[in-house]
């Protein structure tokens, strides 16, 4: 799992910030306090071959998925897609995801998938809220959200 996160991770090279880039992207510690904070990880795998992995964590009002990769040898094979469509299927709660804002392809994908990208107003409190990231990274990230969260937000962030 780690092995493909990494991989599939070398896109962002050279598009998010430089001082938000490490290598490896995501190390073992970093993956086990997550898993410790409550994602749960999904692998597609092949002939015992991992393809692509999503996690999805509970955050009370929201489901958030979490580090989504897919192996560069699969992508747009339907992987990500089939993940996606999987964990979605495990809650009823509205879905967000956050990305570097810069990750055109990342942000085209849940596109495709449904997804769209809030609104500025509620992008900072999103992030704030729901994840634990440093300020750096929320000035440089995108959140996108499912239907259902679009349908239940706030009126008064339509009018921001």
């Amino acid at each position: 799992m780690l092995a493909v996160i990494n991989e599939a991770a070398l896109a962002y090279r050279g598009v998010i910030p430089i001082d938000q880039w490490r290598e490896p992207y995501m190390p073992m510690e970093e993956l086990a306090k997550d898993i410790a904070r409550g994602i749960v990880f999904w692998i597609a795998e092949e002939e015992g071959r991992p393809l692509g992995v999503m996690g999805i964590q509970d955050k009370g009002a929201v489901a958030l998925v979490r580090h989504a990769y897919v192996a560069r040898t699969t992508q747009r094979k339907g992987v990500g897609t089939a993940l996606l469509r999987y964990v979605q299927s495990l809650t009823d709660k509205p879905i967000l995801i956050g990305t570097w804002a810069d990750a055109s392809w990342a942000i085209e994908f849940y596109w495709r998938n449904g997804f769209r990208v809030v609104p500025a107003a509620d992008k900072d409190r999103l992030l704030r809220t729901y994840w634990s990231i440093p300020d750096r990274q929320i000035e440089t990230s995108v959140v996108l959200a499912d239907e259902r969260w679009m349908e239940t937000r706030q009126p008064a962030s339509f009018d921001e």
